[in-house]
C-alpha cells in the first residue's frame, strides 16, 4: 500500500539587488549632479543674455569640466577609502598573529552578544579561529563591518562618475546645439529628464516612484531658476 506523504513548500529564494562594488552611487549621483548644474549653468548663461553659440561653448565647458572633477573626485575618495580598510585588515592580521587568544575572546564576546550560548559560541569561534585565512576575514567582517573580498573598486567609481555625469550633463544643451536661442525646449526636456532620472533611482531604491521624480524636480527646478534669476541681474547691469 502507497502512502501519500505532503511534502514541504518549495523554498523561494529571495533575489537581492547588486549593491556593492561601488558603481550605484557615483552613478547616481554623478547623473543627477550633471543634469541639475549644467541646466543650472545654462539658464544662468541664457538669463544673462548669451548667444547661442557662447550658451553651446560654456555648455560644453561645464560638461566636460564637471565630468572630469567628479571623476577624479570619486576616484580619490573610493581609493582612500579602500586603502584605509587594507590598513584597517592588516593591524587585524597582526593582532591574530600577535595575540590569537584575546582574538579568540573577542569573537567568543562577539557571537554571544548575539545570542549564541557560551559553550556554542566558543565553539564556532574555535573552529573559524583554526583557519588562518578564514579567520582574520571573519574578524575584519565582524568587527569592522568590512567584507575584505569585495572592496568598491576606484576605476569603477570614477567611470560611472565620469559617464553619469555627462549623460546628464548633454541632456539641456542637446536644443541649443541643434540651433535652439531660447530657454524653453531645454527647460521642458530637462523637466522630462529630472523626472525620468528621479523615477530611476527611486525604483532602485524601491521607493515610490513618484516621490523621487518630484523631489529631483523640485530640486533641479530650484537651481535653475536661481542661476537664471541671477544670470538675469548680471546680465542686466553689464549691458
Amino acid at each position: 500500500m502507497s502512502v501519500d506523504v505532503a511534502l514541504p513548500p518549495a523554498e523561494r529564494h529571495q533575489h537581492h539587488r547588486d549593491v556593492t562594488g561601488g558603481w550605484l552611487r557615483p552613478a547616481v549621483f554623478g547623473a543627477m549632479d550633471g543634469l541639475i548644474s549644467n541646466f543650472a549653468l545654462i539658464s544662468g548663461v541664457v538669463g544673462g543674455g548669451a548667444s547661442n553659440t557662447i550658451v553651446v561653448v560654456t555648455g560644453l565647458a561645464g560638461l566636460a569640466a564637471g565630468a572630469f572633477s567628479m571623476a577624479a573626485g570619486e576616484y580619490t575618495s573610493v581609493a582612500s577609502q579602500a586603502e584605509l580598510m587594507r590598513a584597517e585588515i592588516d593591524i587585524e592580521k597582526a593582532e591574530l598573529e600577535r595575540d590569537p587568544e584575546g582574538e579568540l575572546a573577542e569573537l567568543v564576546a562577539l557571537y554571544e552578544a548575539r545570542g549564541l550560548d557560551a559553550e556554542t559560541a566558543e565553539g564556532v569561534a574555535r573552529q573559524l579561529t583554526a583557519q588562518p585565512e578564514l579567520a582574520w576575514r571573519v574578524h575584519v567582517r565582524e568587527e569592522l563591518g568590512v567584507d575584505p573580498d569585495d572592496l568598491p573598486s576606484p576605476y569603477v567609481a570614477a567611470f560611472s562618475s565620469f559617464t553619469a555625469f555627462a549623460m546628464g550633463a548633454i541632456v539641456p544643451l542637446v536644443p541649443f546645439m541643434l540651433g535652439a536661442t531660447g530657454l524653453a525646449v531645454a527647460a521642458v526636456i530637462s523637466v522630462l529628464g529630472l523626472l525620468g532620472a528621479g523615477a530611476v533611482v527611486a525604483r532602485l531604491t524601491a521607493r515610490p516612484w513618484w516621490k523621487g521624480a518630484l523631489r529631483q524636480l523640485a530640486l533641479g527646478v530650484a537651481a535653475a531658476a536661481a542661476t537664471f534669476g541671477i544670470g538675469s541681474l548680471v546680465g542686466t547691469s553689464l549691458s
